[in-house]
C-alpha cells in the first residue's frame, strides 16, 4: 500500500511531516489530522516500528483518534501525533539528545503541533522537550507542569464504567462489579486503585509480574496470565495495554457484558464494533473514555489548574452515558454514534483548512536535521 493510500484511509485530510537527525539517530513522524478546533495536541510514542508503513500506519490513526478525542471532551485543539522509530538490533540513543533533536522537529510547526507523552515517553522527556521548543504540554511539575497524566486517564475511565453501568446495566453504584484489567502499568493500575475504591471485584494480568503482584496486594484483585484475562467471565473487560487486543483472533473469547479501557485503538478493526454489537457487548469508545489525560495536559494550554483538569475529567460520564444512550435507542454500535458526536462538534466550527501554504515545507534546524512533509 502507498503512502498516499494509508494517508486516505484515515481522513479526507492528513498532513505528516517525518525528520531524520543523523547525530541523535531521531527518526520520527508527526500527523496533524485535523486543526478546526485549535492546535492538534498528540503524544509522542517511543516503539520499535517493523517498517515504515507500520510506523505510518500508527501515526496516521492515532492522530485521528486524537481529534475525535478533543472533540468529544469540548477541548479547543485538534488532532495531533508523533511517533519516534527506535531500532532495537542497535544501542540505544543517548535519551536527552534523541529529545532534543525531537523537541527541534516539533519546534519547527510553529505551534500547530503540541506534543505530549505517550507510550514510551515520561514527563522527564517531555522536560527535554521543553528546553527547545515551548510546543509541548505534560511537563514535570518542577519544570511548571501537570505531570503525569495517568491517574486522570485511570478517572475518566472509572467515570466511563460507571456511565455504563447505569445506562446498560441498570445499576447506581460499582459495588460488586466484577472488572478485569488487561495490563496494570500506569493507567491501569490507577485505574484499579479507582474501581477497588468503589467496590470492585478486580481480576488483573500484566506481563510484569511483579508489578502485577504490587497491585495485587493493594486491590485484593486475582492475577491471571497475559493470555487468560481476555477470557474472563466477568462485567467489565478493561484493556490498558496496546491497541489492536479485540480482533477477529480474540473476540470469541471474550466473556464480558461490557469493554471499557484505556487502551488507545482497542478494535482491531472496525468491523469489531459491529461484532461486539450483534452479540451484546457494549463498547465504550476508547477515545471518548480515555481522554481524561488528555483534559488534563490541554489545561496547560490556557494555565494549568489541577481542579478544573478534574472537574472536566468528571464530565466523561456524560459522554459515555449520551453514548450509551443513543446506541441502546437506535441499537446502533457506540463507535458509529461517537463518530457521529465527532462529527456534530466539527462541523459546527467549519470545514477543514488547507495545510501547505503556511507551512514551511522543508527546514533545517541543524545541518544533520532534514524534514519532509507529505499532504
Amino acid at each position: 500500500m502507498s503512502h498516499f493510500e494509508i494517508l486516505a484511509r484515515n481522513g479526507s485530510t492528513m498532513e505528516v511531516h517525518s525528520a531524520h537527525d543523523s547525530e541523535s539517530g531521531l527518526r520520527a513522524m508527526i500527523a496533524i489530522h485535523d486543526t478546526r478546533l485549535g492546535p492538534a495536541v498528540g503524544g509522542a510514542r517511543v516503539r520499535a516500528y517493523g517498517c515504515e508503513d507500520e510506523a505510518l500506519e500508527d501515526v496516521v490513526r492515532l492522530a485521528r483518534a486524537m481529534t475525535a478525542k478533543a472533540a468529544l471532551a469540548g477541548l479547543p485543539h485538534g488532532g495531533g501525533k508523533a511517533v519516534i522509530w527506535v531500532d532495537p538490533s542497535r544501542p540505544p540513543p543517548d535519551r536527552e539528545t534523541l529529545f532534543r533533536a525531537f523537541g527541534r522537529f516539533v519546534d519547527t510547526l510553529n505551534g500547530r503541533y503540541l506534543t505530549c507523552e505517550d507510550s514510551g515517553t515520561s514527563p522527564t522527556d517531555i522536560d527535554v522537550v521543553r528546553s527547545v521548543t515551548r510546543h509541548c504540554l505534560g511537563a514535570s511539575k518542577e519544570m511548571g507542569g501537570s505531570g503525569d497524566p495517568s491517574p486522570f486517564t485511570a478517572l475518566g475511565v472509572r467515570r466511563g464504567i460507571e456511565a455504563c453501568a447505569h445506562v446498560v446495566m441498570g445499576r447506581d453504584d460499582l459495588q460488586g462489579l466484577h472488572v478485569a484489567i488487561q495490563g496494570v502499568g500506569n493507567v491501569g493500575m490507577h485505574l484499579a486503585r479507582e474501581l477497588f475504591d468503589a467496590g470492585c471485584r478486580l481480576t488483573i494480568a500484566d506481563a510484569d509480574e511483579a508489578r502485577a503482584l504490587r497491585v495485587a496486594r493493594e486491590t485484593g484483585a486475582e492475577i491471571v496470565s497475559a493470555g487468560e484475562i481476555l477470557g474472563v467471565e466477568c462485567d467489565v473487560l478493561a484493556p490498558c495495554a496496546l491497541g489492536g487486543v479485540i480482533s477477529d483472533a480474540t473476540v470469541d473469547r471474550l466473556r464480558c457484558r461490557m469493554i471499557a479501557g484505556g487502551a488507545n485503538n482497542q478494535l482491531a478493526s472496525k468491523e469489531m464494533g459491529q461484532l461486539l454489537q450483534d452479540r451484546g457487548v457494549f463498547y465504550a469508545p476508547d477515545y471518548a473514555i480515555n481522554a481524561g489525560g488528555l483534559i488534563n495536559v490541554a489545561q496547560e494550554w490556557k494555565g494549568y489548574d489541577a481542579h478544573e483538569a478534574r472537574q472536566k475529567t468528571l464530565l466523561i460520564y456524560n459522554t459515555i452515558a449520551e453514548i450509551a444512550r443513543r446506541s441502546l435507542r437506535t441499537w446502533t454500535p457506540p463507535a458509529e454514534i461517537a463518530e457521529r458526536m465527532v462529527e456534530e462538534a466539527l462541523l459546527r466550527v467549519g470545514v477543514p483548512q488547507p495545510f501547505a501554504s503556511s507551512l514551511p515545507i522543508f527546514s533545517s534546524p541543524t545541518p544533520s536535521f532534514s524534514r519532509g512533509t507529505a499532504v
